[in-house]
């Protein structure tokens, strides 16, 4: 099913939108034009039938029952574990705990690891460029525990400040969690560097990959970060199914963040004992289908080769840039000397909301508001951007697109 031509790597783009189904369909009488792949990206044709294969043939519960079904559902939703171990390259596939996503994975760590080891009086570190998702897990923890959450402040080109963030790292510092790239700026942190600062201190960190895991080759024993959390559906996978890597040290040394079914070994009334990893931090009926259908992503995904996506989806922003700056009065908030497929941008005084709906009228999706990312548009002094998000099935003829109705938007409020 590749659609990397035989030399030097040159995607087939066409034959790519033919595997999306959704990018055939017109919006408004117009062909989409899908921008919004920050938020969510589209699925391909056979992530959708792995899900409807799932649920035809092969629906059961998983890992307890010993009739044929069961056991096939079983085998088929622990393959996609052993796929995510060497997507991600970690050491163990029972260092890769299955989760309703990266707010899910986030969560886990805040109140498994962050109940056992944070006391009051200690301090987590984040950045000023993270989702929600990154910021209120650890409020809600420091409240709890009369912590306090700490910042890396960055500069006005949306980039950390890294000798700030050295300084800030101290003996109460009890973790790190910062974003490997911003999904509100398309910044890529230094987070290579943001681990092994801390780790000179003794200190684990959390990086939050929502935004990485599908633009660019993620090694976790490269990194050496002790937790990644990522979502199946910016990977053109299923809803509703992410990832925690976590070193197998660190994840035996917490407790399990929910209790219930197939998360123990033995229960009374009096004690329970905990499962083995993965199994202890996977409480309940998982996303069976789901997770069956991110081994079809992930599948897909190295059938193109994660290298050539990123190259291709560098390209595109750099194409996507240069046809911008056309536009008149537009203003970009976030200019990274390192950054991924995201660009954020103003329209002189037109709100990005009001600019939203216009291009949707056009077929244009592209994201509009704050980006659960409040603390950072407050950084900026701004309520919101309008973001355009790329993936590898887009083209610069709907970049062309995309500038053609920003203009006639900015005509619009003349």
């Amino acid at each position: 099913m590749t659609a990397v031509a035989q030399h030097k790597n040159v995607l087939d783009i066409e034959k790519i939108r033919k595997d999306f189904p959704i990018l055939s369909r017109k919006v408004n009488g117009k062909p989409l034009v899908y921008f919004d792949n920050g938020a969510s990206s589209q699925k391909p044709q056979s992530v959708i039938d792995a899900t409807n294969k799932y649920y035809s043939y092969e629906n059961a519960n998983i890992h307890r029952g010993v009739h044929t079904l069961s056991q096939e559902a079983t085998s088929a939703y622990e393959v996609v574990r052993e796929k995510v171990r060497a997507f991600i390259n970690a050491d163990k596939s029972h260092e890769i705990i299955f989760t309703k996503g990266t707010t899910d994975s986030i969560n886990l760590v805040a109140f498994s690891f962050g109940r056992t080891h944070i006391n009051e009086g200690d301090e987590v570190l984040i950045s000023a460029m993270e989702h929600h998702s990154n910021i209120v897990p650890w409020q809600m923890l420091c409240v709890e525990k009369k912590a306090k959450l700490k910042v890396i402040p960055i500069n006005d080109d949306g980039e950390l400040m890294m000798d700030e963030y050295k300084k800030l790292l101290s003996k109460k510092t009890k973790i790190v969690a910062v974003t490997h790239i911003s999904n509100s700026l398309g910044t890529v942190n230094p987070v290579k560097e943001i681990i092994a600062a801390a780790h000179e201190k003794g200190i684990p960190v959390l990086i939050d990959g929502a935004q990485a895991i599908h633009h660019t080759t993620v090694d976790v024993k490269d990194l050496d970060c002790d937790f990644y959390s990522f979502s199946a559906h910016k990977m053109y996978g299923p809803t509703g199914v992410g990832v925690l890597y976590g070193k197998e040290e660190l994840l035996n040394s917490i407790p399990p963040y929910q209790g219930g079914g197939d998360m123990i070994k033995t229960v009374t009334f009096e004690k329970t004992t905990y499962n083995e990893l993965p199994h202890k931090f996977e409480a309940g009926t998982p996303n069976i289908a789901g997770g069956i259908a991110f081994g079809a992503a992930i599948d897909y995904i190295n059938s193109i080769g994660i290298e050539t996506i990123a190259a291709y989806e560098h390209e595109l922003t750099e194409y996507a840039l240069q046809q911008l700056n056309t536009v008149p009065g537009i203003k970009f908030i976030g200019k990274a000397k390192e950054r991924a497929s995201v660009i954020s941008f103003l329209l002189d005084n037109i709100h990005p909301y009001d600019a939203g709906v216009i291009l949707d009228k056009m077929g244009i999706a592209v994201r509009t508001g704050h980006h659960c990312t409040q603390p950072l548009m407050d950084r900026f002094k701004i309520s919101g951007t309008v973001r355009a998000s790329f993936s590898f099935y887009n083209t610069k003829e709907e970049v062309d697109v995309l500038v053609k109705g920003l203009h006639k938007v900015i005509d619009m409020f003349k």
